[in-house]
């Protein structure tokens, strides 16, 4: 056999092997099917399913950088240089419908470092389900009447128990079909400062034994605004406290509420006693006014008054820069009647949302 034959033979040889090498990839290796995300609209923008589930998951939060100068308007205290902060903020939204309605939970983690100090919080972290709702977060004793103003300072003059100082709880909340829902909690109360920086001013709000706080509110929407009201009872200090908050829509653009507390237990020489109502004094009084002055900006504006005769007014404008970046300058008056004084207290926020 000539050395022609056999090159000839061993090339067809390797041609025909490789041939049928292929064949069996084709058939034996086909690609796995890929599972693109996809998105939920169910409960509104931002939702999309969790993939391999029915579960509809939301990741949110923000970026905030925070830059304060002057007088510290909960102390009064001067200060002597600036006082900055930053935070970062991650939010989980995760959904399901069930035969027992939308099963929810929500978490919301915070980080932040204000002049060369680093704390973390877990300000929210609940299951709802049915209209129940279970684990930690804001007071309904705050939220339930939507907390007061659009401002950075909105609670110089407490107005109850949030963001720093949550509170486990349990609560039912019952919707009509006409804008009226009614709520009944049962709440264990929290440690925190609510605003102050004092440490005199802190406090163990946490309930002593198998009696909790207890709240309950109710509440009327309608196309012209709102009307609600909460009442709360300190199982600690055996004092109880309520609010009511009406808001108006009087254009499309114009928008202002008016809010009143009051408390059962007040002393002046124990100071904040209440973990529900944290003004000075038997009552308080709140009320403010939004104004769309334009596409990128509104107005926003609060008053604010404590029978112990303090008061307090900020102004603000909220201005929408770019989508998701938000710049906010803010100036804040308080009058003390004590040894606090008048300060004033300029802020600028700078924070970015996704």
């Amino acid at each position: 056999m000539s050395f022609r034959s056999v090159l000839f033979g061993s090339c067809a040889a390797i041609i025909s092997a490789s041939a049928a090498a292929a064949a069996d990839a084709t058939v034996v290796a086909e690609p796995e099917p890929v599972e693109y995300v996809r998105v939920c609209d169910a409960y509104g923008a931002g939702f999309f399913y969790i993939p391999g589930t029915e579960t509809c998951l939301k990741i949110m939060g923000y970026v905030r950088y925070d830059i304060r100068a002057g007088d510290n308007s909960y102390t009064g205290a001067e200060r002597d240089t600036w006082s900055k902060r930053s935070r970062a903020t991650l939010r989980f939204d995760a959904r399901s419908d069930t035969e027992l309605g939308t099963l929810r939970s929500y978490i919301e983690t915070q980080i932040q470092y204000t002049n060369g100090d680093t704390v973390s919080y877990l300000p929210h972290a609940y299951i709802e389900l049915g209209g129940f709702r279970i684990g930690a977060t804001d007071s309904q004793f705050s939220s339930w009447t939507n907390y007061a103003g659009d401002l950075i300072n909105d609670d110089v003059i407490g107005y109850g128990p949030y963001s720093d100082a949550p509170t486990n709880q349990v609560n039912y909340t019952f919707k009509g079909g006409n804008g009226f829902s009614a709520m009944i909690g049962l709440e264990q109360g929290s440690v925190g400062d609510f605003g102050y920086s004092d440490e005199e001013l802190e406090k163990n709000y946490v309930i002593d034994d198998y009696l909790p706080d207890i709240v309950g509110g109710l509440k009327l929407e309608q196309g012209w605004g709102s009307i609600s009201a909460v009442a709360g009872y300190d199982a600690l200090d055996e004092t109880w406290a309520g609010k009511v908050r009406v808001d108006v829509e009087f254009t499309e653009k114009i928008s202002g509420f008016l809010m009143g507390g009051y408390q059962s237990d007040w002393d002046s020489a124990i100071g904040v006693n209440s973990y529900y109502a944290n003004w000075e004094g038997d009552y308080a009084l709140w009320a403010g006014l939004s104004a769309k002055v334009s596409d990128k900006a509104t107005l926003n504006g609060q008053v604010a008054y404590e029978e112990y005769g303090n008061i307090s007014a900020s102004l603000n404008v909220r201005y929408k820069a770019i989508p998701g970046f938000d710049i906010t300058p803010e100036i804040t008056y308080t009058s003390y009647d004590d040894d606090r004084g008048d300060p004033i207290e300029g802020r600028l926020r700078l924070q970015r949302n996704f």
